[in-house]
């Protein structure tokens, strides 16, 4: 069972993942699109509607802060995740190790590597979570500050390892050989 503090500091941080991804694919939706096309997944008919990605991030973060639609968004979203970890993991199998991820915002290009493949599951294992029951109990004003302050220190976390993990990654896990 997961505590309603818990589950609203996974919301808010998973929310602000998603909806920053989201608006950084869409200021620049032209690079992003060729980001995309160059995975070589699907067919050009098909990866013309790479649109869809952020339009499905902004929905899925938006999702996870109402009640009513956080089952659903969790579930996209982590399905979103494996996805993605799919996509690189499929290109580092086919030796494209100069592929942009597309992770980093729209003018940083970021090769793919093993890391990512393992952070994406690891996230979507973690918002997955969100999929569990909550434990009913009232809220206190302690815990506006757990999820304020939770969310805070889990998205600087995020970044300090995304940041971390791209610049000294061991070449076994840059998937470099």
């Amino acid at each position: 069972m997961v505590d309603p503090a818990v589950g609203a500091m996974l919301a808010g941080a998973f929310a602000l993942l998603f909806v920053s991804a989201a608006l950084d694919k869409l200021r620049s939706l032209q690079r992003f699109a060729e980001v995309f096309r160059g995975y070589r997944l699907l067919p050009e008919s098909l990866a013309r509607l790479s649109w869809l990605v952020p339009a499905l991030e902004f929905t899925v973060g938006v999702g996870l802060l109402a009640r009513r639609s956080r089952a659903g968004a969790s579930a996209a979203g982590a399905a979103l995740l494996v996805a993605y970890a799919a996509a690189i993991a499929i290109n580092l199998q086919r030796g494209r190790r100069d592929l942009a991820c597309g992770c980093g915002g729209p003018h940083e290009r970021r090769p793919i590597a093993a890391w990512m493949v393992w952070r994406n599951l690891l996230l979507a294992g973690l918002l997955g979570t969100m999929l569990l029951p909550w434990i009913a109990r009232p809220m206190a004003a302690a815990d506006a500050v757990t999820i304020g302050a939770g969310t805070a220190v889990a998205a600087l976390l995020y970044m300090s390892l995304d940041r971390l993990l791209a610049q000294t990654t061991p070449a076994a896990l840059r998937g470099s050989r």
